[in-house]
């Protein structure tokens, strides 16, 4: 079953974190500003309430009137007010009414009852109070804007940083290894974005140095072997015929070709190859060399064009190409060149999936079951030349004319070779065109 990803951006992800924090501490301090200043005004109103209260029990004593609006022993004074009045003590109480706004009672204790005053909140207290909610309201809202601002801003800036950050590392994963991550990225601060890129430029010179390190072993050792091959292959030649003389002549040229396959190989991967460059008809060109290569093959040009290119690779991509089609396809095998495009297809099992996926290996071969001979360089050198000329070499399988493939059945493999537009300059740089696959 396949999981919903839901992909959101760095800067939205810390605009996001940043609202949300500067929305709980806007909400926990206007909180904890509305209740104290509601505790402290509502203490406020307990105290004039009872200093109002004194003066009315001194005014009673005095006249025996009741002033203010005070009462003795009214019978709606709450109950807990009462005890502590019973209990000789002078007391305040607030009571929520059910509009909401409070009521401020306050009692005396007399000898011939209770004297009580009773008011509701001030309005004007009540008016300062939806006064400073507002503001609150107001201040957690420009808080959380802010909040968010900045949070886009600083996002911003590092969601450019680690964009910059991983086009550079694809570039270095194409194979432009001369691409600086850290350079890439630039800015004054240092973050972990930096720390990242360091770490990227460290693995890529890393990876280098190995790929150079196995690269001169591979070819040293090729190197080392074509002096005794070459020795074996003459000394084959000095045997008496016979099938044995044709066997250790077989093997021995299928080593001696395997050893230069490896040289060109490490060339090829040392990126040191220029192409020669020429003006040719492209069609006229593969005509004739296919025809050379395999009289059988049938050439199709559908569209004929000039093309600036170095003849010799582009021969030798056709050979592989032809080669492998030969040993591990099917026939008919078709060529067909429509402008500055020339479509290999064989009509066998097709690709395996493996070279499909990756692309082509060095000793795999282009067999499903590896039953094939070869040692699997024809299509890694053949991907290298197209490198080298600033082509594009593709792999894929074709279902049966009308039908659709089944689960185990394909209608050939297909090797498509797109020649660039321009051709690679002299440094073996070439501009790259988006073709469709």
């Amino acid at each position: 079953m396949k999981r919903f990803a839901l992909r959101t951006g760095v800067r939205w992800k810390i605009s996001i974190a940043i609202a949300a924090v500067g929305a709980l501490i806007a909400t926990a301090l206007s909180l904890v500003v509305h209740n104290a200043a509601q505790l402290s005004m509502l203490d406020n109103a307990r105290e004039v309430q009872l200093e109002r209260l004194l003066f009315a029990q001194r005014m009673y004593d005095s006249t025996h009137e009741l002033k203010f609006g005070t009462k003795l022993n009214d019978p709606a004074l709450p109950d807990d007010l009462r005890d502590k009045v019973q209990q000789g003590r002078r007391a305040t109480y607030i009571h929520d009414a059910a509009d909401g706004t409070p009521d401020v009672w306050a009692a005396v204790p007399l000898e011939n009852g209770v004297l009580s005053l009773h008011s509701k909140f001030a309005d004007r207290s009540a008016t300062i109070m939806n006064d400073l909610d507002r503001a609150l309201l107001i201040g957690s809202v420009c808080v959380v804007v802010g909040g968010s601002a900045l949070g886009v801003l600083i996002g911003g800036q590092l969601s450019r940083r680690l964009r910059k950050a991983a086009a550079a590392a694809g570039k270095v994963a194409q194979g432009n290894t001369d691409v600086r991550v850290r350079e890439a990225v630039g800015g004054v601060v240092r973050d972990e974005t930096d720390e990242l890129a360091r770490a990227v430029d460290a693995l890529t010179d890393a990876l280098n140095e190995r790929i150079e390190a196995e690269r001169r072993v591979t070819a040293d050792i090729a190197h080392e072997l074509r002096t005794p091959v070459t020795g074996l292959l003459t000394a084959a030649e000095l045997l008496p015929p016979g099938r044995p003389t044709e066997l250790v002549r077989d093997r021995a040229q299928a080593m001696r070709t395997l050893v230069e396959d490896v040289l060109e190989v490490a060339r090829l991967d040392s990126a040191s190859e220029r192409a020669e460059l020429q003006e040719i008809a492209l069609g006229e060109f593969v005509s004739r060399r296919v025809a050379l290569l395999d009289p059988d093959v049938r050439i199709r040009v559908l569209h004929d064009s000039w093309v600036s290119t170095d003849p010799r690779r582009l021969e030798r991509i056709l050979g592989n190409l032809l080669a492998n089609a030969a040993k591990h396809g099917g026939t008919p095998v078709e060529v067909t060149v429509e402008g500055r495009v020339v479509r290999v297809r064989d009509h066998g099992p097709g690709f395996p999936d493996a070279l499909l996926r990756e692309g082509p290996s060095r000793f795999r071969t282009g067999a499903s079951d590896r039953a094939g001979h070869g040692h699997g360089l024809g299509l890694t050198i053949a991907a290298g030349q197209a490198r080298v000329l600033g082509a594009r070499l593709t792999f894929r399988n074709a279902a049966p004319e009308g039908l659709t493939p089944g689960p185990d059945e394909t209608g050939g493999a297909i090797a498509v070779l797109w020649l660039p537009e321009h051709a690679p300059t002299t440094t073996g740089s070439f501009p790259m065109i988006k073709l469709p696959g």
